[in-house]
């Protein structure tokens, strides 16, 4: 009988975790920012992109079960051009595939492990973060995210499936820099 009730106190101890508040993301207030590589030279150019909506759960120290969605209608560079070369077929396709969704499964010791879906196909992804608390009740989550564009099916000017590229050749990892600002609901 002790061994049952120890057995029930200690399943109690392990699945308690404190309650979670829900936040919406305040796109408005919000900055998603790309950053892409030249296989050659120093060339990089950045961008930004817009948050069309997010909610996810936060119990004081860690976020979970968060969904970002991430209106890649908006992609945009100093560029006209080039912007609008990212917004098309040999890149992000933004006609067919408007959005792109990072599934927040949980944070913890400042990493965010997640699912990351662009175009057609799903990711796990794994980033640092930090989640600062605002005076007025809001939170700040700030970090990098590192993503091989052609895991996505992104395969314009890679080397990896191209050959004799030279200064064309374009690097598959690009850097997404987010400040994501939520309210409480």
């Amino acid at each position: 009988m002790k061994t049952l009730c120890l057995f029930f106190v200690l399943l109690g101890i392990c699945a308690f975790q404190p309650a979670a508040t829900t936040y919406q993301v305040n796109p408005e207030a919000s900055r998603l920012a790309w950053t892409g590589y030249a296989e050659v030279g120093t060339y990089a150019p950045t961008g930004t992109v817009q948050l069309r909506q997010g909610t996810f759960g936060y119990d004081g120290n860690r976020l979970r079960n968060g969904r970002f969605e991430i209106d890649m209608r908006t992609i945009a560079q100093e560029q006209a051009q080039l912007a609008e070369h990212l917004r098309g077929p040999d890149f992000f396709d933004v006609e067919h595939y408007p959005t792109a969704v990072f599934v927040l499964i949980e944070s913890k010791n400042g990493q965010a492990l997640g699912q990351f879906t662009l175009k057609v196909t799903t990711r796990p992804v794994r980033f640092p973060l930090t989640i600062t608390r605002l005076p007025n009740g809001q939170l700040r989550i700030q970090g990098t995210a590192t993503l091989d564009r052609t895991q996505f099916g992104v395969n314009y000017n890679s080397s990896s499936f191209f050959q004799n590229l030279g200064n064309y050749a374009i690097r598959n990892e690009f850097l997404l820099r987010f400040d994501v600002v939520a309210d409480k609901q």
